[in-house]
């Protein structure tokens, strides 16, 4: 037997050992949340609570599998029979169990985004919709967040708040559309990730026999991540809990990061308000065993900022470690080569590998500069968030056919796989099979198992023969597991021998693919934790798969993570690159109209910094391309805020560094030597210190700064010959003069010292500015 309970230090202890009643686990960025979720539930079934009598809510089946086997480790294999499994898996399990009390049958399929949007596109062309007005992916958001909102199709439509809101959108008939995707989902047997939490809440609220059921089931209720719960999540959680009151729920409200999938941060903080202030017992976990004095700090000196939290004071015992760099570059692409160069010299000096490293950023489109630099110093990288493997087309048409082959009601898959590999059967016939479907109110099926019936023609023939395959498919299912039907499927429908036909290396790759689908498939049965070893079983694993479950497509993990920092929460890393750190890109330009916007993307700064182990380092540009278009940019508000203390002026680009530019070793991109970095200025001195100083006033408040009122009947000038010493006047930045002017070919650029917004360079094909004579 583990001794896990001496490893831990007092609030942990407190927070482990804890009895019966609600309890909140507020756990800072690195103070080891998971280690005490985990030793919780086993000191629970250590005295004396039956592990199938605990529920335990996870953001990733990959996060609750590693906390089932460090459980296994304490109290052996009754830690298989927890319920453990993130919100959709678990209740996808009771709906499975269940589905017939809300008029589904227990093989309903699970859509995955692209279905949902398939589906709409469908719902939008047969309604005579401008499909450009009313794009599947604008559709699919409204639909799901009102979901997430728990708002049905007809309190949508009844609602005159929403109905405004969509026709000031310019979509009034999305009511209408929700509606008919709703009954197409039911007709065939299907529900979307949303509706496996709606349909539970549903069942929930009409069915108390059932709510009563597993209220009584589970005695204790424990949540991770619960500043990330939705409304849906929480009342789900909170009626579970309502019997027994055990509900323990772990989380930092410093790193609720998901409002825009409607992650609700109060949730949290009216958690005491929802149990009651004296039966709730609050526990802090506010050492940091992750990070560096510098890291930590620095990422509370950013938090300080908030209005909306928790009190709580994160420290740590662990040394100081270096100062955090940061990196000013010219350009987009400078950036991206400052920063592959400086991830090279560090594996060279200190011989570290590739996987120490990862490069967050605030969107996905600016891996573009990283990746190129990276390859050109023939660094490995992956990139977290591209393309899935379960999102490649030769994938989802073996899953289709398996999909169909356990539901023939999913006329999705049906739409996938009806012609394919090609049987000549067009889309005229698919889409008269649908409308007749749809016209008689019977599931896709019914028109395909009986099709002499209502089509005739070479087409009638060629449907007869692939229902008779989907029939003959569908007799292994009780008699094989998933990877013996699988593997006859993906012969016999003709997708293997296609595939390997193509012998172009595109073609190979997708052969190869396939066969990691079907390997997949066979770890799946061979897996001794798995008692169900059935196709719907395995189907509804991979329904819920999220990016961060997968695998790493060729087995080498030795490569540099380029992510969202959105992806990265939860994980860490030795070294950190926060690139980007610009206004209007981090914080990004969307979110800054009001405060719980703005303290949001703090919130995701603060999450970024701690990420970070050893070393971190922040990086911007002072241009880079915007839809085309050359965009000059200033630093971040969020670089302003961190406690000048913890920053250092690592690098900078080779043109008016200021300081650097003149010396070989800037020129030429190297590292400069330790001792001579002593030499160099920190953060909190030279041109740095005046950008902080300039936007002093605006970063003491979330509130962006009064902008100047342009002179009556101002008009920009002619700037063509705009010279040192000129008087100007700029729509945003009020009066200033010309300090010096830079050109370079065609693009020229000014210097500006204004009044009160301090020194600009502008460029001069983009600025409006007014001459004043």
């Amino acid at each position: 037997m583990i001794d896990y309970i001496s490893s831990l230090n007092d609030p942990q202890r407190e927070a482990v050992t804890h009895g019966n009643g609600p309890l909140m686990i507020i756990a800072g960025a690195g103070s080891g949340k998971t280690r005490v979720l985990t030793y919780r539930i086993a000191y629970l079934i250590e005295n004396g609570v039956d592990p199938f009598r605990i529920l335990s809510l996870t953001f990733t089946n990959k996060a609750a599998g590693e906390m089932r086997h460090r459980i296994e480790k304490v109290v052996g294999s009754e830690a298989r029979n927890i319920w453990m499994g993130t919100f959709h898996s678990v209740f996808a399990k009771i709906l499975r169990i269940e589905a017939r009390a809300i008029g589904y049958t227990s093989n309903f399929s699970i859509y995955d985004t692209d279905d949902s949007k398939s589906l709409l596109r469908s719902i939008i062309k047969e309604m005579g919709l401008d499909d450009k007005v009313y794009r599947a992916n604008s559709v699919f958001s409204r639909i799901s967040a009102a979901k997430n909102r728990l708002i049905g199709p007809e309190d949508y439509l009844a609602n005159p708040v929403i109905k405004a809101d969509d026709e000031s959108a310019r979509m009034p008939e999305v009511g209408r559309i929700y509606k008919e995707y709703a009954r197409r989902c039911f007709a065939a047997n299907a529900m979307d990730f949303d509706d496996l939490l709606f349909n539970t809440n549903v069942l929930f609220r009409d069915h108390l026999d059932i709510l009563n059921k597993y209220q009584h089931k589970f005695q204790h209720v424990m949540v991770d991540e619960f500043q990330d719960t939705n409304v849906s999540q929480y009342l789900i959680t909170r009626k579970l809990a309502a019997v027994h009151q055990n509900i323990c729920v772990v989380g930092d409200d410093a790193q609720s990061i998901y409002a825009f999938r409607g992650a609700n941060i109060e949730n949290i903080l009216n958690f005491q308000r929802d149990y009651g202030k004296d039966a709730v017992k609050i526990v802090k976990l506010e050492q940091n065993y992750r990070s560096t004095k510098h890291i930590v700090e620095a990422a509370n000196s950013v938090i300080a900022r908030n209005r909306n939290q928790l009190e709580k004071h994160v420290f740590t015992d662990n040394s100081e470690g270096a100062l955090i760099d940061v990196i000013k570059a010219s350009s987009d692409n400078e950036e991206g080569r400052l920063v592959a160069q400086a991830i090279f010299e560090a594996k060279m000096q200190e011989g570290l590998r590739n996987n120490d490293f990862a490069i967050l950023y605030r969107t996905n489109a600016q891996s573009r500069a990283f990746e190129e630099a990276l390859r050109k110093l023939s660094i490995k990288y992956r990139i977290i968030g591209g393309l899935s493997f379960y999102q490649r087309k030769e994938i989802k048409d073996l899953i289709a056919y398996l999909r169909f082959t356990v539901n023939q009601q999913d006329e999705e898959a049906f739409k996938r796989i009806i012609n394919l590999p090609k049987r000549g059967i067009g889309d005229t016939t698919v889409a008269k099979i649908s409308v007749l479907a749809s016209e008689k109110s019977v599931p896709i099926w019914e028109i395909v198992g009986n099709v002499s019936q209502h089509i005739a023609g070479r087409a009638s023939i060629a449907i007869e023969g692939f229902a008779d395959l989907i029939k003959s498919f569908n007799l292994l299912i009780d008699k094989k597991d998933a990877y013996e039907v699988s593997a006859h499927i993906a012969k016999a429908s003709g997708l293997l021998k296609d595939l390997y036909e193509d012998k172009t290396v595109e073609g190979l790759a997708r052969y190869e693919n396939v066969q990691e689908l079907l390997n997949a498939i066979k770890e799946f049965v061979d897996n001794p934790e798995n008692d169900d070893k059935s196709l719907s079983a395995f189907l509804q694993t991979v329904s819920l798969l999220t990016t961060a479950d997968e695998k790493e497509d060729d087995g080498d993990n030795d490569k540099v993570t380029l992510m969202t920092i959105h992806a990265a929460k939860g994980l860490e890393f030795k070294n950190v690159h926060i690139v980007g750190l610009e206004e209007e890109l981090f914080p990004s330009q969307m979110m800054l109209e009001s405060r719980n916007d703005l303290e949001e993307e703090r919130r995701l700064f603060y999450v970024a910094i701690t990420r970070a182990e050893r070393r971190l380092t922040m990086s911007y540009a002072e241009s880079r391309y915007h839809y085309g278009r050359l965009k000059m940019c200033e630093p971040s508000r969020f670089l302003m805020e961190v406690d000048q203390r913890h920053l250092k002026m690592a690098r900078t680009h080779t043109e008016r560094s200021g300081y650097g530019a003149t010396r070989q070793d800037a020129r030429e991109g190297r590292a400069i030597p330790d001792r001579d970095r002593n030499e160099m200025p920190t953060a909190g001195s030279m041109s740095f210190v005046r950008s902080l100083a300039q936007k002093t006033a605006r970063t003491q408040s979330p509130q962006p700064a009064v902008a100047h009122t342009p002179s009556a009947g101002f008009v920009p000038s002619d700037t063509s010959n705009l010279a040192a010493g000129m008087k100007v006047e700029h729509t945003k930045f009020g009066f200033g003069t010309v300090k010096s002017m830079d050109i370079n070919g065609t693009e020229r650029k000014a210097v500006i010292q204004f009044d009160t917004a301090g020194e600009k360079t502008l460029l001069l094909s983009f600025a409006k500015l007014r001459i004043v004579e």
